[in-house]
């Protein structure tokens, strides 16, 4: 990848070789610290303000980001289908108008890619739906109701299903990938799940509980919700390569917790900085990647050692990670707002 210049304080991208043999690229105004022995090259790359979530589609070699800016009514608002080695914005998708009189859009917040069916689901928080867009043409195919706060989505593409998190009422729902037919509701009462991850093998999908300090766990098989504790307010969660661990981002205790999924226990706690938000494993090295909204930075986190080995500083509230062969692609929203978020 190859070095741009900072144009903008707005969203822009970075690209962070480390020391690991892997390579960080980070979507999001920021500077690497140059007395950081596990960071050797930065490259920015200006995108737009607003970033929200980004997802990698291997089928087609892109990178889907959304954009919402400001609160309702939201009428600045786009899928941007973004080249994940130049960092270029090569296409950008508005959402429809949910009301004329204001001008409000189906605003797009979480994001998914399914390449099994070459579509790329979105969460619709502000609109409580999730909706369906097409990878090939960018079409918008469906809108699906009642996901209360929808947060964030992931892909089982094995097993053709679809997580959301509603946050707003404790929900998880469950979509056909083929139909795009709601096919499974579990409510779990006093939760708010947030981030999504889910173990392909298993089907098993697991949610950060926001309210409770734990990790909602739904087997395809049990019809019983698994609560498993974490840190001190987990937002975002992410697998181990064998899915035997889960890495939670915890925004209140800003640390990156290590929880045995068997045992049912945190085994370890990792300072990363003031509200860590979004986490990311990297399958190459099993290091994992924590962004921290408040301290502005980007954290690497030897899990086994329980230790921090690489921090890059981020322009204003960085706010997602997606790590793909080594690769972060770390989007900021570079704009004022809350410390805690969902």
């Amino acid at each position: 990848m190859s070095s741009s210049t900072r144009r903008t304080t707005v969203a822009t991208a970075i690209a962070v070789a480390l020391t690991a043999a892997s390579t960080v690229a980070l979507t999001g105004t920021a500077s690497a610290r140059a007395a950081d022995p596990v960071v050797t090259e930065v490259t920015t790359a200006a995108l737009v303000k607003g970033l929200y979530q980004s997802s990698y589609s291997e089928r087609n070699d892109t990178l889907w980001v959304t954009v919402s800016v400001g609160r309702p009514p939201v009428t600045d608002s786009r899928l941007l289908k973004v080249d994940p080695d130049t960092l270029e914005i090569e296409q950008t998708i508005v959402p429809p108008v949910t009301d004329a009189t204001t001008g409000a859009r189906e605003a797009v917040y979480g994001v998914a890619a399914d390449d099994e069916h070459n579509t790329v689901w979105v969460t619709n928080t502000r609109n409580n739906t999730v909706a369906v867009y097409s990878q090939r043409t960018g079409a918008h195919l469906a809108t699906l109701p009642d996901v209360n706060h929808a947060r964030e989505i992931v892909v089982d593409e094995k097993h053709d299903t679809v997580w959301a998190s509603g946050f707003g009422d404790g929900t998880l729902v469950a979509y056909d990938s083929r139909t795009l037919k709601e096919t499974r509701r579990v409510v779990v009462e006093g939760t708010g799940p947030t981030g999504l991850t889910v173990n392909e093998k298993t089907g098993t999908v697991y949610a950060a509980d926001l309210n409770n300090d734990q990790i909602i766990e739904v087997s395809r098989t049990s019809g019983t919700p698994r609560l498993i504790p974490a840190g001190d307010g987990p937002i975002s969660v992410a697998l181990s390569k064998n899915g035997r661990t889960a890495y939670t981002a915890d925004q209140t205790g800003g640390t990156v917790s290590v929880v045995d999924l068997r045992k049912g226990l945190v085994t370890k706690s990792v300072a990363t900085g003031a509200g860590a938000l979004s986490v990311a494993t990297d399958d190459r090295t099993g290091n994992v990647v924590a962004v921290n909204r408040t301290a502005a930075s980007v954290t690497v986190v030897d899990p086994r050692a329980g230790a921090v080995v690489g921090t890059v500083a981020t322009g204003a509230n960085p706010n997602h990670v997606e790590l793909v062969e080594g690769t972060a692609y770390v989007v900021d929203k570079s704009g004022s707002g809350a410390a805690r978020t969902c």
